[in-house]
């Protein structure tokens, strides 16, 4: 992660409960061909305001990083991109709905919110 990652807009992990209405940091690692195309290095450190979902989680970086609108989630029906998915805490998120708060770990900034490309062909 570069200075500038680190500190825009970074806060102390855990400094939300995922339900409240206040800000939250929540980590997020990308794989690294959007890495590359936000222009960004390592893992990324987002504020989230209100509840720390998946969806506000998506709403932070696509607000950040205008260049990953489109590339993470569709821009019309903003539902996940076919081979695109979602993990934390060695769950997979990729079917859950926008709305749902993610685990506790993710929100106290213990873990990362993985996005992973998903591999196709036999």
């Amino acid at each position: 992660m570069n200075a500038t990652e680190r500190s825009a807009g970074a806060t102390s992990p855990g400094t939300g409960t995922g339900t409240d209405t206040g800000t939250t940091m929540i980590r997020l690692r990308l794989p690294t061909h959007l890495r590359r195309l936000a222009g960004v290095d390592g893992e990324l450190r987002l504020d989230v305001a209100g509840p720390a979902t998946l969806g506000s989680v998506l709403d932070a970086v696509e607000e950040r990083h205008p260049v990953l609108r489109g590339a993470i989630r569709d821009h019309t029906t903003g539902r996940r991109r076919p081979y695109v998915r979602f993990f934390a805490c060695e769950q997979d998120l990729s079917h859950e709905p926008p709305g749902s708060v993610l685990p506790p770990a993710v929100v106290r900034g213990d873990e990362p919110l993985l996005v992973v490309g998903a591999m196709a062909g036999g």
